[in-house]
């Protein structure tokens, strides 16, 4: 049977109250006695337990991550980089899936709440202002990661997704396309918002009036409905950036089977770098999101508001351009060359 404080102050002739703020080191019991006690404690093999432990300082280490789904393998990543910074600070991680839906994502965050979880990090979360309000007003300190929906109510890391889209279709611009298309996505993500303004951003900075949006749905289904829609313009666009990779992919899959030649006559580029990026054909020209390395941040910053630091309302980082073999000059450029 396992050692209990009990057993400890009958060994060590004290009271169990004395044991209990020796372990804990009270200053109210003398350092030698202290010492003794966790002599006999130690040669006994005893151990506090983690429900224990969290009795007596209100806290239990064990930190929730809410994705919207473990299958995603960007949110795979960004839980590697979260569990390897709460390791070494003495956090367990626990993993919940939220199935991208908002109102099922509150109550996670609610559960993870009531079983005196200390903290809780949400990746790509659905939930829009008002719920974001609802999180603030559970308690426990949240951070979000990559939130789809803008708000002052949460401390949240993102990837610069103005930053990231304006590098992209500069790209394309230097590389000599002047007919950019842009392929978003229609359900109203702040993300989607920000990847626009980055879009319109460089094209003004080239003096670039034109515009040419169409949305999409962040899958590859709706890329090749989006790529049908600007295959049928009079004047075909010659390049395409794409909200993700998700929807770049199917951009290119819809390409090749109208005979469209990529990068020869429609250049591609995509956002998130996911693994199947390197592998298509052509090989996919995207922004790189350093996914570890969101999620140790949000870890960070999450650790700050547990031990009451100052801790930044949003922390935005930089992705970087990957150029592979989606992208080349425009066909007439080409042409023109040869």
């Amino acid at each position: 049977m396992p050692v209990s404080i009990k057993d400890i102050a009958r060994l060590a002739g004290v009271s169990h109250s004395t044991v209990s703020r020796a372990l804990r080191k009270s200053p109210l019991i003398p350092a030698t006695t202290a010492e003794r006690i966790q002599r006999i404690a130690d040669q006994a093999g005893y151990a506090a337990s983690a429900v224990a432990r969290s009795l007596v300082t209100r806290r239990t280490h064990t930190i929730g991550v809410v994705v919207t789904s473990i299958a995603d393998p960007f949110n795979g990543e960004v839980f590697f980089g979260i569990e390897e910074l709460a390791n070494r600070h003495g956090y367990s991680v626990v993993l919940a899936n939220s199935h991208g839906n908002a109102e099922r994502e509150i109550a996670v965050v609610q559960a993870l709440r009531e079983h005196r979880f200390d903290g809780v990090l949400v990746a790509s979360s659905r939930v829009g202002a008002l719920y974001i309000e609802k999180l603030s007003e559970l308690q426990i300190p949240i951070v979000l990661i990559n939130n789809h929906h803008t708000s002052e109510f949460a401390h949240s890391v993102t990837i610069d997704n103005v930053d990231g889209a304006w590098r992209a279709v500069r790209h394309l611009i230097q590389l000599g396309h002047r007919e950019i298309a842009y392929i978003g996505d229609r359900f109203g993500l702040g993300s989607n918002a920000d990847r626009e303004a980055g879009y319109r951003k460089a094209l003004r900075s080239s003096r670039i009036k034109h515009t040419l949006i169409v949305p999409g749905d962040g899958k590859p289904e709706g890329g090749v409905a989006a790529l049908r829609k600007l295959l049928a313009l009079r004047s075909r666009p010659t390049a395409v950036f794409c909200y993700n990779d998700m929807t770049a992919l199917g951009v290119l899959r819809e390409a090749a089977a109208q005979g469209v030649q990529s990068p020869r006559q429609l250049s591609v580029v995509g956002f998130d770098d996911l693994f199947f990026a390197p592998l298509l054909n052509p090989p996919l020209t995207t922004v790189h999101q350093p996914r570890q390395e969101i999620g140790r941040t949000a870890m960070k910053l999450l650790l700050a508001l547990l031990e009451g630091r100052p801790a930044e309302k949003t922390i935005r980082i930089k992705g970087e351009l990957i150029v592979r073999g989606s992208t080349a000059p425009p066909a007439a450029l080409t042409n023109r060359s040869e």
